[in-house]
């Protein structure tokens, strides 16, 4: 894949006016627009319900948001790229306005224009949404951007999905999980598939277990009613901690293109065994009812821990414990693989079991735990903490955070790191059972690591974090 974008651009954005596109859309743009990938031609198209007073509201309030989130940025850059917003509001009901502007602009760009429409909408107003663009004919060969949850269960994932398949060839469609665009999780495939010391032991016969640990510090800061409608397990669980297993437990694949990778990771959601309700623990923490947009006796969870399998040859009997949550006692994106733990030969015992610890926040980073002999007469053992570097120093600079990463793979027509629709339609299969026979919501502090119940989860070795 080329770095640069070539073909002039058109981008709707639906929700322009929203928090996504605040904090991360806008500022990607941005980055990509600075760094010189963007085509020389293009145009952004912001879109939703209700209309800002004028134009010049709409681009000063990007400008502003901007000058917020990105350091120091460049004024010719940062005007150039204002100068290129447009708006049109548009609902499910009526989207005339903004397919007459689309095609003024597509008009403009000429004939080799690219569009790409990013629907960043709730999760109810999805599927209409799609209905229009079909109406309308804007997603004539245009790319289409979805953000997650891809449904609320499996029926509404179905009826989604079949609307959406109704409107867009499957090739045009780009479910978006910015779990996936981070360059910790892909060095995953990296670590695994480049690595004749590590991919060898990658499988039940030197694996006791993994974990897939995704606390976060900050509660709901404004979003309740989006958690209200959605809730913990269906924004965290059925999406970035199953894309991350998939990246984990996939087999190495034939070639690194979208299609083998998908197919890989396909296989693996299709060995994943339905979750057992038992074996799944929710929580909500103290003050969340107090929360603005909260109903006052709200039994939405704001956690999940829960035990997974892989019932294939590779995994068959290695249990995946993954945990995410609102409020905890750190921000953190970690994988654990801990390994089988041989026969104790040393004089007073103390082997800890070897563990390999994938850093996913920001910057790769593993940290290798091996047992050594401890320094003295006898031969004793300690467990020591190497720390692995994933990406080298004068490279750091090079990497581009999520969302800009897969913006660029859409414009690109790169499908690798996005969702495919078998994909989602099996993790809702897996996923169903907690949604049919939800386990009951146990409440946790502030500031701790959840209700004991879920600490206790993975058994005698517990959960990696907090670290020791």
């Amino acid at each position: 894949m080329t770095d640069r974008v070539t073909d002039p651009l058109v981008l709707v954005l639906f929700g322009a006016r929203g928090d996504l596109a605040r904090r991360m859309l806008f500022p990607s743009l941005y980055r990509l627009a600075a760094a010189g990938r963007l085509p020389d031609e293009y145009t952004v198209i912001g879109s939703g319900r209700s209309a800002p007073d004028s134009e010049d509201e709409f681009r000063d309030s990007v400008r502003d948001g901007l000058s917020e989130s990105v350091d120091d940025p460049d004024a010719s850059v940062l005007d150039d790229l204002v100068g290129r917003l447009q708006f049109e509001a548009a609902s499910d009901d009526d989207g005339a306005a903004l397919t007459a502007r689309v095609r003024e602009a597509q008009k403009k760009l000429g004939d080799e224009a690219r569009t790409l429409i990013y629907l960043s909408v709730p999760p109810k107003a999805m599927q209409s949404m799609i209905t229009m663009l079909g109406r309308e004919g804007l997603a004539d060969g245009a790319r289409l951007i979805v953000e997650k949850p891809f449904g609320t269960d499996l029926e509404s994932s179905r009826r989604l999905g079949d609307t959406t398949a109704s409107v867009v060839d499957e090739d045009r469609v780009y479910r978006i999980d910015h779990f996936l665009g981070k360059e910790a999780v892909q060095n995953i495939l990296a670590l695994r598939f480049a690595n004749g010391l590590i991919e060898p032991a990658w499988n039940r016969e030197h694996l006791e277990s993994v974990q897939i640990d995704v606390p976060e510090d900050i509660a709901l800061e404004g979003r309740g009613s989006f958690y209200e409608a959605t809730g913990c397990f269906r924004d965290m669980v059925s999406t970035h901690l199953c894309q991350v297993l998939g990246f984990i437990a996939m087999e190495p694949p034939a070639r690194l293109d979208a299609d083998t990778l998908r197919d890989e990771k396909a296989r693996v959601f299709d060995a994943l065994r339905p979750l057992d309700p038992s074996r799944v623990v929710f929580g909500q923490y103290t003050g969340y009812r107090d929360e603005d947009d909260v109903a006052e006796d709200s039994e939405v969870e704001t956690y999940v821990a829960l035990e997974a399998f892989v019932d294939n040859d590779r995994w068959r009997g290695v249990p995946f414990y993954l945990r995410t949550g609102k409020a905890l006692a750190a921000n953190r994106r970690t994988v654990t693989l801990t390994f089988r733990t041989p026969p104790d030969l040393f004089d007073g015992g103390g082997s800890a079991p070897n563990e390999l610890v994938l850093d996913l926040t920001g910057t790769p980073v593993a940290v290798l735990d091996l047992n050594v002999k401890r320094p003295g007469p006898e031969l004793a053992i300690e467990c020591v903490s190497s720390r692995l570097e994933l990406t080298p120093r004068d490279q750091r600079d090079d990497a581009l955070d999520a969302y800009e990463r897969l913006l660029l793979d859409v414009m690109h027509g790169d499908q690798t790191l996005f969702a495919r629709a078998d994909e989602v339609d099996r993790l809702w299969q897996v996923c169903q059972p907690v949604l049919d026979n939800p386990p009951p919501v146990q409440p946790y502090e502030k500031g701790s690591w959840g209700p004991d119940s879920a600490l206790e989860l993975p058994g005698p070795h517990g959960w990696r974090l907090p670290d020791d």
